[in-house]
């Protein structure tokens, strides 16, 4: 899975910058938000931290992460949907001729082999269900982007982006942190950190919008129209509030600090409304990543701000 951060066009960058454009380094704490948040819980809730599990945790995330974005570069490239003269977004490293498809494509299967054989050291801890949990992983990273259905291609696309970057990975932290099943208030906690991954596809889509209808993808922009995509974002944009205080006043912990991210939130939902589909929405994409990583990182210290007291 993936999310494209904003961007402009430049000259041929070498390669080390090219594999970087590839990799998409502006999405990847996205992938490291869940483990740090469930940690967080994990800690504030029973006490219960290891420093080996959060960095070996961190690096799988990173490495899924980084396989799914290379694997989406080579696989939209091979199906024309990456035309570079036509694109509104970043440039992609594969459909400007930077890189073979080829080679990035067995990269991204690498990528994924190494961050499942890492995972592996964690069955030593989670057992069977962490195996099975990261092979659902590699699956789903692969069907984002490949095979006869593509999920980009839907409008499926953010309710996958909010399991897989909420539920199921500040759950499966928190299963290996706790050890225990994951409750109510790990996948409350998944579900917040999940809900602005997801806006960042929603931005993703909206710019993309027109180019999406002409190339046949029925993304959720496409579905529904613009109306629903911005009801759509301010939902997911603005329901971590409210889940992150609750959350905090039933299990204890700073409940006031997820609110300073409100004015972030403000911002971002008004120039979302302003803008219309096309590339002025790239500055919109990079600033919900970031803050994504806003709300992460205030209910990870919210949690433990207890502790702190």
């Amino acid at each position: 899975m993936s999310g494209p951060a904003g961007g402009t066009a430049g000259p041929r960058p070498g390669v080390v910058r090219a594999w970087l454009l590839a990799i998409r380094p502006r999405t990847l704490p996205l992938a490291v938000v869940p483990v740090i948040v469930g940690s967080a819980l994990a800690y504030a809730e029973h006490q219960r931290f290891s420093i080996v599990v959060l960095i070996i945790a961190m690096l799988v995330a990173l490495l899924l992460q980084i396989g799914a974005n290379l694997h989406n570069d080579a696989a939209d490239f091979a199906r024309g949907a990456d035309d570079p003269g036509q694109r509104l977004g970043p440039q992609r490293a594969t459909a400007e001729g930077w890189l073979q498809g080829e080679t990035v494509h067995r990269v991204a299967m690498v990528v994924f082999a190494v961050a499942f054989a890492a995972g592996l050291s964690l069955m030593t801890i989670g057992g069977w269900a962490i195996l099975a949990l990261g092979v659902v992983s590699v699956l789903a990273g692969l069907a984002y982007s490949g095979g006869p259905w593509p999920i980009s291609h839907t409008c499926f696309g953010e309710l996958v982006v909010w399991l897989f970057f909420g539920l199921v990975a500040v759950g499966g932290t928190w299963y290996l942190q706790a050890g225990a099943v994951p409750g109510w208030s790990a996948l409350t906690a998944g579900a917040i950190v999940g809900l602005p991954a997801a806006a960042v596809l929603v931005v993703n889509n909206t710019r993309d919008r027109e180019q999406d209808l002409a190339n046949g993808r029925r993304t959720f922009p496409v579905v529904f129209g613009l109306g629903a995509s911005r009801v759509e974002y301010a939902v997911l944009l603005l329901l971590p509030l409210p889940l992150s205080v609750w959350l905090l006043v039933e299990i204890g912990g700073w409940w006031w600090l997820p609110i300073l991210s409100a004015p972030l939130a403000a911002r971002l939902l008004s120039n979302f409304n302003q803008y219309p589909p096309g590339p002025r929405l790239n500055a919109v994409l990079a600033d919900t990543a970031r803050y994504g990583l806003v709300v992460g990182m205030l209910l990870a210290g919210a949690l433990l701000g207890r502790h702190w007291a």
